[in-house]
């Protein structure tokens, strides 16, 4: 296979695209019981506001997070709620991440010297460039994810489709709830800068041995840049997935009492006082073994998938070059 540099960007959008929604359907019932360890302290605040209202209100926790209870009370297929919205925001997400990633890449190794023994990226440049990505990715894909968090924690049995959850969420909440939780995606740009950093030096160092890079060297480097990454940020995480179940009543009611929404340092700090340090890491375990799982596979699928996606955009290149000597 050509270098890296040399591929199509496109192609590793498709591969990135294709190798995201493999490893989301492979470790989606972790993502699920993380997601509802991080926000079970939210969802218990809404039950006694509920009851405090008159509206019924079911005691028993649907969402233990043990996940043997869960299935027992719930059923297996309840671990995959949400997972449609999850599988378009991890392919949305993927598609733009890898496709801005590898044309900020060429675009820095087109611009060195042409006697530079410099093969990969530096570390700065990869900071750069996992920055470059990440912003973009992280407001074009947000509207899905809080859409898959409002289906994960739906408390009703009720299956809906992700465009009827982003709709429901835009007729009760507003627009701009679809952007929640985007401020501290825009500072878990940090999660894939780390992640990816570290990937590209190690891989660096195999190339410079003289190591074949392979699929099965991703999923281990992979799963080691997620495991650094997530460690780091894990309180941003925590917090983007409670505000992605902010409804529109708890705005409104903080505007009529005249109070600001609080910045996310001082929502953080809110998290600490009301319930302790170990607020900020509720399911850390599980997040970690859902995400180090996921990246791994995610890396391992996407070099698997690569060779195809160079032929799949050559086939379309051809085909275009015939459509337009058509013309």
């Amino acid at each position: 296979m050509a270098n890296n540099t040399e591929i199509d960007e496109l192609a590793h959008a498709i591969a990135g695209a294709g190798g995201g929604a493999l490893s989301m359907i492979v470790t989606y019932p972790l993502v699920t019981i993380s997601t509802l360890a991080q926000t079970k302290q939210k969802r218990q605040e809404q039950r006694l506001k509920d009851k405090a209202a008159g509206k019924p209100v079911n005691e028993d926790d649907n969402y233990d997070t043990n996940i043997i209870k869960f299935v027992q009370k719930n059923g297996i297929l309840k671990l995959y709620s949400g997972l449609e919205s999850a599988l378009y925001g991890i392919t949305l997400t993927n598609f733009i991440y890898y496709y801005f990633y590898e044309w900020s890449t060429k675009f820095f190794i087109s611009r060195r010297p042409k006697h530079s023994q410099q093969r990969g990226l530096t570390t700065i440049q990869s900071i750069i460039v996992g920055a470059i990505a990440g912003i973009f990715t992280c407001i074009g894909s947000n509207p899905f994810w809080v859409a898959n968090t409002r289906m994960m924690t739906d408390k009703s049995n009720e299956s809906k489709s992700t465009l009827a959850t982003l709709l429901h969420i835009v007729e009760t909440d507003g627009v701009g709830t679809l952007f929640a939780g985007v401020f501290p995606a825009l500072v878990l740009v940090i999660n894939p800068i780390i992640q990816y950093t570290i990937f590209e030096q190690i891989k660096n160092v195999l190339i410079k041995r003289g190591n074949k890079f392979t699929a099965g060297n991703a999923f281990f480097i992979g799963a080691f840049g997620k495991l650094i990454a997530t460690s780091l940020t894990y309180p941003y995480i925590t917090l983007k997935a409670r505000m992605h179940l902010k409804r529109k009543d708890e705005k409104e009611k903080q505007e009529i009492e005249g109070k600001k929404e609080e910045s996310m340092v001082q929502q953080i700090l809110t998290i600490v006082r009301e319930e302790g340090i170990e607020g900020l890491y509720g399911g850390l375990t599980i997040k970690l073994i859902q995400s180090i799982t996921t990246a791994a596979f995610l890396f391992y699928f996407k070099e698997e998938l690569l060779s195809g996606s160079v032929r799949l955009v050559e086939i379309f290149k051809l085909l275009k070059l015939k459509n337009n000597g058509k013309k």
